[in-house]
């Protein structure tokens, strides 16, 4: 499930750079949350408001939200839910 989500995360920041890149004008962070972060159902909109941050921070549902990275102009995953540590199953 984690690898899912993290997936999610990894698509969410593509969304946003695909329409940075299609805008053809300069876009803003502000932008970038109203047309693909915020019609998103996988955004904790309430969450975003509260603990966004900066640099900016998107808090997804699910344990892990989106960075901006000033530097590069891009969103990267990062994890802000707890780490739930699974057993092996070593098993041939």
């Amino acid at each position: 499930m984690s690898y899912e989500k993290v997936e999610e995360a990894w698509q969410l920041s593509e969304a946003a750079r695909d329409y940075v890149k299609n805008a053809g004008h300069e876009v803003s962070i502000q932008e970038i949350f109203d047309k693909v972060f915020l019609p998103s159902d996988q955004v904790d909109v309430e969450k975003t408001k509260a603990e966004g941050g900066n640099p900016p921070k998107v808090f997804l549902k699910s344990p892990y939200g989106l960075q901006f990275r000033p530097e590069y102009k891009d969103w990267i995953p990062f994890r802000h839910g707890p780490v739930t540590l699974e057993p092996l199953n070593l098993a041939p």
